[in-house]
């Protein structure tokens, strides 16, 4: 089949941040003429400071400081060649006293982003393995992600899930020369630790098994000589372990560190390690910096240092006890996270806090999933425990503040964390809508439900009827799908909004590219289920178009998509679902803002086609309208090849065309995996055959009219819209026959002659349409999901 334009995941994140740049929580730029580390000014207002990751405040030390201007003034402001060529004077005593610190061989790096991508490519051989862990910091997975070009394997599991991980380390032992792990110390969101002294263990019944550790997160504030928390677990540095740590952050300087014990794989790096070659070095302030960083991390000072930023952790840790605040992670780390759920409250609370006078920051996707946004704050030696007390108290003043200005509850956070709520609600206020749900369409009352779908596709009343017979009562778990119907009410029974919902059991990468795909199904030959998942989907797979009615002028239209988004929630509760898709809606949708911050994200789907007609038109006058480059085409490739096919529109077919019917069918199915979804049942054609408003298109040749080369499988909706839903082919006479193309032109032939307005000929192949006079429609969906997993597990195998 044609090329599918894929969503391109940079436009995500790019409307994400965009939305939060606009609400004023990012991209933001500090005030002052000077910074103490306790308070920041941003917007002219002075914040206590709770955002920094320099958790033992190393940075505002007047030593480092001083180290930094004499260095300026002995050796300039940077030292510009390259490292392997010659380093600045300063860089021997830096990397001495970092090798003192880690008692093992040391390399410094530009920052740990280049590090990654300098060691992780010379480190992993072209006979190994990677397997990531999914919240592994993104400069790492970015580094391994280049490996694909050298064909090496890349795996991805769930957090800290290591019975998963063991699972994975099984199916490539004897395929693969060293399964590198790779994942944080101290992950930067939620401030939870990896399982360090667990995967030690692992590594002694696997020795196959490497360690990749990124703990910049875990640096100076915990460990001996502040060497971090990793190597506090492991208390040595095996052979077969890479760790990274940090000169910046809470290390006060600039740079990044990685200990290497394996002397050979150590001087394979320093000799060569791309970015470690290539990029400039270190400025002569930053080293000596970072000298004098070291030189507090080999004192005894440094254990006071952790000492009293342990104190006022504890002390935070107390406070947060106290309250009933959504806690993501309760540990002794510097780093805290409290949820807020969707991305409108998480900006509501932030504001409401910089309001309050303390600066935090917001968690939000690709860094957490969209639903789980939250505040991150941080713990520093510059925060006073005065003002500790002053930020507990706010966030339990605004809180319950943000909640009710953005139309949720605490329920529905912690819900959204998987969080045990102990408070009972408060009984809600009088609601001025009413949601009504059904379990079948014959519940509803026909000319009611068409008033608000007539004419779009497959979901008219009796599309609907149809679909719950096909999709019903079947052998195989993904072609059985729930429906719920939902239609919201004003008080005058004026519905605001409405719209049916499936839930059914879809495949991961249904809007991956091909490449990806085509790696799962090699998968799926054993594992038929392997990477699919539960979804909660507007509208279903069988149909396209615009699933969501909303009354757009409706005074409480608000109100109603809020108890829209409320029942979603429920549903995937009760259903246990692990995505909530809302598909097809236009670029310029009037809801796009809305769902944006109910903790949906905009992804691009396949564009979609349509031809609206004029009543009484010929074909003839039709073609005319075209331009003369595709009236050519139609007469070269179509009308010329026409005499000699057999061409049939047939409501009912025999047996035996219903078998090449669905063979033909499955075949475009196998063949298009850039849209990839399970096959529909066997009885979906009997069902058609068998139903007053399905037709189907058939194409043979003159000469063999009883052997199908192509079909079209159409729907009528009300004499208004007509559908061609599904086509079938046999590939072999695709390219001499210009079957697609026949089947496109003899599709629009008919709706002509039944007097059709409009003819939804539906996504993929928008160039072949397009040929023929259909117009082209960007389409995109919101998706909702409580774990980024699959979503980055694709985008490795991308």
């Amino acid at each position: 089949m044609a090329k599918i334009k894929h969503n391109n995941f940079l436009d995500t994140v790019n409307e994400v941040f965009t939305d939060a740049e606009n609400e004023g929580v990012l991209h933001l730029y500090a005030d002052g003429e000077s910074f103490n580390g306790q308070i920041i000014e941003v917007k002219n207002r002075r914040l206590f400071h709770f955002g920094t990751t320099g958790y033992l405040g190393l940075e505002q030390d007047n030593r480092l400081k001083e180290a930094a201007i004499e260095a300026i003034m002995k050796y300039g402001t940077q030292f510009p060649l390259s490292k392997t060529y010659i380093s600045n004077p300063l860089y021997r005593e830096l990397e001495e006293k970092v090798t003192a610190m880690y008692d093992n061989p040391i390399i410094i790096t530009k920052n740990s982003t280049l590090g990654h991508m300098g060691v992780i490519p010379s480190a992993v051989d072209d006979q190994d393995a990677i397997i990531l862990d999914h919240q592994v910091h993104w400069s790492v997975q970015s580094a391994a992600k280049v490996l694909k070009n050298r064909s090496v394997p890349i795996d991805m599991i769930r957090h800290n899930d290591l019975n998963m991980l063991e699972d994975k380390i099984k199916g490539k032992l004897n395929k693969h020369k060293r399964i590198w792990y790779m994942a944080d110390g101290i992950y930067s969101m939620f401030g939870d630790y990896a399982p360090i002294k667990d995967l030690k263990t692992l590594c002694i019944k696997y020795p196959q098994l490497h360690l990749y550790i990124d703990d910049v997160h875990g640096m100076s504030w915990v460990g001996k000589n502040g060497t971090g928390y990793a190597l506090s677990e492991l208390q040595e540095l095996p052979e077969n372990v890479l760790l990274f740590g940090t000169l910046s952050k809470t290390f006060g300087a600039s740079g990044a560190v990685l200990s290497c014990s394996n002397k050979k794989m150590y001087h394979k790096i320093k000799k060569f390690g791309g970015p470690l070659t290539f990029s400039a070095q270190l400025e002569p302030a930053s080293v000596a910096a970072a000298i004098a960083s070291a030189t507090i991390h080999l004192s005894s000072e440094i254990y006071e240092l952790q000492n009293e930023l342990k104190a006022r952790i504890l002390y935070f840790n107390t406070l947060l006890k106290k309250t009933d605040l959504p806690v993501v992670d309760k540990n002794n780390s510097p780093v805290f996270y409290i949820g807020t759920g969707m991305p409108k409250t998480g900006y509501n609370f932030v504001n409401r806090l910089m309001k309050e006078g303390f600066y935090v920051n917001l968690g939000l996707f690709p860094a957490v999933p969209v639903k789980n946004t939250g505040v991150r704050i941080t713990i520093s030696r510059h925060n006073q425990k005065e003002e500790i007390k002053g930020l507990v108290a706010a966030m339990e003043y605004h809180f319950p503040k943000a909640l009710e200005e953005t139309l949720t509850n605490p329920s529905r956070v912690f819900n959204a964390f998987n969080l045990e709520f102990k408070r009972p609600l408060k009984e809600e206020k009088q609601k001025l809508v009413t949601v009504e749900i059904k379990n079948s369409i014959e519940q509803i009352n026909k000319d009611l439900w068409n008033s608000c779908f007539k004419n779009h596709g497959i979901f008219d009343w009796e599309g609907l009827k149809f679909q719950e017979k096909v999709f019903q009562n079947n052998e195989l778990i993904e072609h059985n799908w729930t429906y719920r119907y939902v239609i919201i009410y004003d008080e005058d029974r004026k519905p605001i909004l409405a719209t049916y919902l499936t839930i059914g059991l879809w495949k991961d990468d249904m809007l991956s590219k091909e490449s990806a795909s085509k790696t799962i199904e090699e998968k799926r030959k054993s594992n038929p289920y392997f990477l699919t998942s539960t979804v909660l989907s507007l509208g279903s797979l069988f149909t396209e178009g615009n699933h969501l009615f909303v009354d757009e002028k409706h005074p409480l239209r608000k109100e109603g998509l809020d108890a829209f988004v409320q029942k979603l929630e429920q549903f995937e509760h009760e259903f246990n679902a692990k995505m909530t898709v809302l598909r097809d809606f236009k670029r310029d949708e009037p809801s796009y803002s809305y769902f944006q911050g109910q903790g949906f994200v905009r992804i691009q789907m396949p564009n979609s086609c349509a031809i609206n007609l004029e009543r009484k038109e010929s074909m003839e006058q039709y073609i005319s309208k075209l331009s003369k480059r595709n009236r050519q085409h139609v007469r070269k490739e179509i009308l010329a090849i026409e005499p000699s096919l057999d061409i049939k529109v047939l409501k009912e077919v025999t047996k035996d065309q219903l078998k090449q019917i669905a063979s033909l069918f499955l075949n475009v199915h196998h063949n298009n995996l850039g849209l990839n979804t399970f096959p529909f049942p066997n009885k979906l054609f009997i069902t058609m055959n068998e139903h007053p408003q399905w037709e189907f298109i058939m194409i043979s040749l003159a000469q063999a009219p009883n052997v199908l080369i192509g079909v079209m499988c159409c729907y009528s909706n009300d004499n208004q819209t007509y559908v061609p839903a599904f086509v079938g082919m046999d590939y072999d006479y695709l390219t001499e026959f210009h079957t697609y193309r026949q089947l496109l032109f003899q599709t629009i032939k008919r709706a002509i002659q039944l007097n059709f307005k409009k003819i939804d000929l539906g996504m993929t192949a928008s160039f072949e349409k397009r040929k023929l006079g259909a117009t082209v429609e960007e389409k995109f969906a919101y998706i909702q999901t409580g774990d980024n997993y699959t979503l980055e597990l694709l985008d490795i195998l991308e």
